[in-house]
């Protein structure tokens, strides 16, 4: 049975327009980029073949071209459509982010550095540089390592904040892994950085831990 044969109320596109794209599950919003499925399988069962295969959404839309573009049912066209997509949402959650204070919009920022970090399948450091109101000046990958970890040096952290005149600073780094819990190095290369950057007068607002599911950020836990 095709998807058009299903009652309208679980059709993935009428249930979004009628319900929200939020309860839609990971299935049924892969099926609505998908558009149509292969043969002997609808749009849906297409989605849930390659969930599996991946393990997530999140690893599908980590996938690199070759990796993607081999998976039945996907190819360069979709692999072009999904890159297009995701560019979209960075580029939107990067103008909210721009036109509002930081510390009044947590979530804003949270949204931002997900969508920048969530996916990459291996460990980067990064910084969002502030200015005197708490507004983006600029985005800025740092380092970047293996999955098992990335060397952050406090030297290169002081020169890019002066680089950009900044006041102010937010660390990010994602957990390939899927875990966002902060481990002890986490803990204590975030107090070197912001001994080290208190030195030139810049502030670490806070140091935001990213992982496709969760994010912990260290100044509600009280780690800064």
């Amino acid at each position: 049975m095709g998807i058009s044969d299903w009652p309208a109320a679980e059709r993935p596109r009428e249930k979004l327009l009628e319900r929200g794209a939020g309860a839609l599950s990971d299935a049924e919003l892969l099926a609505i980029f998908l558009r149509v499925g292969v043969r002997g399988s609808s749009a849906v069962d297409l989605a849930r073949q390659l969930l599996a295969e991946y393990g997530s959404l999140g690893a599908l839309l980590a996938a690199d071209q070759q990796t993607f573009c081999a998976t039945h049912g996907l190819g360069v066209a979709k692999f072009a459509q999904l890159q297009a997509v995701m560019e979209m949402a960075r580029r939107h959650a990067t103008e909210t982010l721009a036109e509002v204070d930081v510390l009044s919009a947590p979530e804003a920022t949270r949204r931002y550095l997900t969508l920048k970090l969530a996916h990459v399948p291996h460990e980067v450091f990064a910084c969002v540089f502030l200015n005197t109101r708490n507004h983006v000046i600029a985005f800025e990958e740092l380092f970047r390592g293996t999955i098992d970890g990335a060397a952050v040096y406090p030297r290169e952290v002081v020169k890019a904040a002066l680089r950009h005149n900044a006041a102010a600073v937010i660390l990010a780094h994602n957990h390939p892994s899927g875990v966002a819990e902060p481990s002890a190095a986490d803990r204590d290369i975030t107090h070197r950085l912001a001994d080290a950057l208190s030195l030139v007068d810049v502030r670490v607002l806070d140091h935001l831990v990213i992982a496709a599911r969760q994010t912990v950020s260290f100044a509600e836990r009280g780690l800064l």
